[in-house]
């Protein structure tokens, strides 16, 4: 549905930890680390995919590597439609769709086509342009010829029309439904089959997860539609939650889909909080994508889950919602959270923590002078390996981090708090990472508890 995002505000990075921590100290499913199945290992083995929506800039480094090793289903986030396909009227512009769908088959994934037809993200001289409603007609079919035509036999699915739907069930007023009538639904869910007949076609909407009147007024159309023989595959939840609100009703109104006869997807998820994320909020974030997921694996013709980015540094949400975010299974640095956890454990897998004890953290001073003094971490595990770390101590003397390197160190009052940088979050067992710091004061006190996380 959304703009995918540059990276979020700095401050985000200190109100998230990783799963490891949180599960220690909420006694909650703990972070997966390098023993542990990838996702789309998971949901290979229950036929389900789980997938992610990607920036095609960013697929190197560790964003990257996570978007294909955990994830079995790309979507591009923005690079598919109108306004990025073609800016200009007959200039196009394959490069960042091309991008994705080159990772998506080196990678062994499939790609959902995302969208076709839309009220939002249009070029101007779409949108500004004036129309009959033959010429209107035109665009359409042309479109999604030469798009969906484009990627012929590589893409598994494609959200064909999204959000037709005004949350009371009625046709949402847009430039395709004021110049063709309702009937611009059946006609792009047409044109699309005839463009490529493998791929699956989709209705995707917002708000549509429970039984309400924006989903009733889905269902009446997916019924219609099949009445009439118009090519409909699937219906899309996209699934933009917040915290505490997730549809009691979720499995229900997905199962009443599929006996249309019909797949359903869950194809945006993110669960959503007022800021700043605390322990207690992460874990029940955890919990809800869980169960979001168990919806869709309970229902056989669910045909899996693609969580909207699955990083917060490649959300949406907080530049949409301001003061809120925290909603993908992963935070700003990469480390997996709670609800990674929950995702896992909705697939039928398990996590498994490190044995107590069996990484550390020791702080020492390296040097110092009258003013100030250089501190160095190490971290380092016997017996278990980390994908993630944070450590945490409480200075005495009034001393004050001034720079840290290889690592992203915060500071409250008295209380220090730092994360991994994202290349060096892996601590494999006989391994360690250092990083270190200047800071303002004695270092001669008292060297202050460091606690790993």
């Amino acid at each position: 549905m959304r703009t995918s995002r540059s990276p979020l505000r700095s401050r985000l990075t200190t109100l998230l930890t990783g799963a490891a921590a949180l599960a220690a100290l909420l006694g909650a499913a703990p972070t997966a680390h390098a023993a542990d199945p990838p996702l789309r290992d998971l949901a290979d083995a229950k036929g389900k995919v789980i997938g992610t929506a990607v920036t095609g800039s960013k697929l190197t480094g560790t964003y990257g590597r996570i978007a294909g090793a955990e994830f079995n289903s790309l979507t591009p986030g923005n690079a598919m439609k109108w306004g990025s396909v073609e800016p200009t009227r007959g200039n196009f512009n394959w490069t960042e769709a091309d991008q994705i769908v080159d990772f998506a088959e080196a990678s062994g994934q499939q790609v959902r086509g995302h969208t076709l037809v839309w009220h939002s993200q249009n070029p101007s001289w779409l949108t500004n342009g004036t129309w009959t409603p033959t010429q209107l007609s035109q665009l359409l079919n042309d479109h999604i010829a030469t798009e969906v035509g484009r990627y012929k036999g590589r893409l598994a699915a494609w959200d064909v029309v999204n959000e037709p739907f005004n949350e009371d069930g009625t046709y949402r007023q847009t430039l395709w439904y004021n110049g063709l009538g309702a009937d611009y639904i059946a006609q792009a869910l047409t044109a699309a089959r005839a463009a490529d007949p493998s791929a699956k076609l989709y209705i995707n909407d917002y708000n549509v997860e429970g039984v309400n009147a924006k989903s009733t007024g889905l269902y009446n159309l997916v019924k219609s539609l099949k009445e009439r023989g118009v090519p409909i595959d699937g219906v899309g939840l996209q699934a933009h939650l917040i915290l505490g609100q997730v549809p009691s009703t979720l499995q229900q109104n997905i199962q009443r889909f599929a006996d249309l006869g019909v797949d359903v997807a869950i194809t945006e998820l993110d669960i959503r909080m007022q800021l700043p994320a605390t322990e207690a909020k992460l874990a029940q974030q955890g919990t809800e994508y869980e169960a979001v997921v168990k919806a869709c694996v309970a229902v056989s013709r669910c045909t899996g889950v693609t969580v909207w980015g699955f990083t917060d540094s490649d959300s949406w949400i907080p530049d949409t919602f301001p003061g809120e975010g925290a909603a993908t299974p992963y935070d700003e640095n990469y480390a997996p959270k709670p609800a990674y956890s929950g995702i896992v454990t909705a697939l039928g897998g398990t996590t498994t923590p490190p044995p107590t004890g069996a990484c550390t953290a020791t702080y020492s001073v390296t040097s110092q002078w009258n003013t100030g003094f250089t501190g160095q971490v190490r971290i380092a595990c016997s017996g278990a390996s980390l994908s993630s770390w944070r450590v945490n101590w409480t200075y005495g003397a009034g001393q004050q981090i001034t720079q840290a390197w290889n690592a992203t160190c915060t500071q409250t009052g008295a209380a220090v708090s730092c994360t991994n940088a994202s290349w060096n979050g892996n601590v494999p067992s006989g391994g360690s990472v250092t990083f270190g710091f200047n800071a303002n004061g004695n270092g001669s006190s008292p060297l202050p508890t460091v606690t790993l996380a």
